[in-house]
């Protein structure tokens, strides 16, 4: 007999506080002929709107879910535990050349060792809760269509659906307080990735959320404090990337996170600037008056660029954008950009046409 961690859903609503809810998004279960188990979760990437980077630094922000793009995990029922590599996880290749093309387009790791430390991770949380998995085993596989290692947490998006499928094959429940914290802890303390929990709260709850991720609150309730947004609120946005402008969040919040623990005056105040911009965004898009937040993303990116070297190619990305009257910034960490713009479909073309001759791909997000 399962001993089950469940705790009853509660619907979301402005303002909402999440400590004692669950995450009940996005999960199916369904048994084959022989009675085997098979659970299969999805997450999906996410744009940071106002305030990014500053999740990882006591600050706030405002993020959008992308359902255009998702990362599924499946458990099906096995004896022996066992992990199914994606074709990212190459481990063959036609020579020397074709191993260091894909080591430029995906980086040197793949999703086998996001999926070992999740499962390492939700191994711990039940232990350390007193919940008995049964010695049950599973073959999980993944997949996923997220631009890799563009800013559009394609990573933490493996990571959350596969605590999703865990949570569905053992039957109980992470509050979804606990679960980003959780997701974060996969990559930060299992694999020394520097992050912040904006990416997991966002995949974790969906939709646009503004997030505050005060000091003091942080580390006496474990969570920060979160606030859902009305998405017909936002101005008409656009995504913009390209794979070759890729860049690890590691490349920039490592050096951030140096220089944050040196006590470096520039980057303390720099969060202090970037939360600022992420509650003068909330207060504009709770009074309706989404429209105008644009200059706030530019003062976002703009600011971004004094704290932190942007290559040429990043840096085109986002004058593309702004040469078409868009305001345009950072999704993440780089090779992506969101851009707000007036609605204008002649706006919106000349937009997709100025990425095409760079060779970037525009996509409209879906938030709900």
């Amino acid at each position: 007999m399962l001993s089950r961690a469940v705790i009853k859903p509660q619907v979301f609503h402005p303002g909402f506080t999440i400590a004692h809810q669950v995450d009940v998004f996005a999960r199916d279960t369904h048994y084959d002929a022989a009675n085997r188990m098979t659970t299969t979760a999805h997450a999906y990437a996410r744009a940071g709107l106002v305030g990014n980077p500053s999740d990882g630094y006591f600050g706030k922000t405002i993020s959008i879910i992308v359902r255009n793009f998702k990362a599924t995990v499946s458990c099906r029922e096995s004896t022996i535990l066992t992990i199914v590599p994606f074709k990212r996880d190459r481990i063959e290749f036609d020579g020397v050349e074709s191993l260091m093309s894909d080591i430029e387009e995906h980086g040197y790791y793949g999703g086998v060792r996001l999926i070992k430390a999740t499962i390492k991770r939700f191994g711990d949380y039940c232990r350390e809760n007193a919940i008995d998995l049964g010695g049950r085993n599973f073959t999980m596989r993944y997949e996923t269509d997220i631009p890799m290692r563009v800013g559009l947490s394609g990573s933490s998006a493996i990571v959350i659906a596969a605590f999703r499928t865990l949570m569905q094959f053992y039957e109980m429940e992470i509050p979804v307080a606990v679960l980003p914290s959780l997701a974060l802890s996969v990559e930060v303390d299992e694999l020394g990735i520097a992050a912040g929990l904006q990416d997991r709260v966002i995949q974790t709850c969906q939709g646009a959320i503004f997030m505050d991720f005060d000091r003091e609150h942080l580390e006496e309730e474990g969570f920060g404090q979160y606030e859902r947004l009305d998405p017909a609120q936002l101005p008409p946005l656009f995504v913009a990337y390209n794979e070759g402008c890729a860049e690890g969040t590691e490349v920039t919040h490592n050096d951030l996170r140096s220089r944050f623990n040196r006590a470096d005056t520039d980057v303390i105040e720099g969060m202090r600037r970037f939360a600022e911009l992420a509650q003068q965004a909330r207060d504009l898009i709770v009074k309706g008056r989404g429209d105008e937040i644009g200059p706030l993303m530019d003062a976002n990116f703009d600011l971004r660029a004094g704290l932190c070297n942007i290559s040429e190619g990043n840096h085109r990305l986002v004058d593309a954008g702004r040469g078409c009257g868009a305001a345009v910034k950072f999704a993440g960490s780089g090779g992506a950009v969101v851009g707000a713009y007036d609605g204008d479909p002649d706006r919106i073309q000349r937009i997709r046409e100025a990425y095409a001759s760079i060779g970037s791909k525009v996509f409209v997000p879906q938030i709900c």
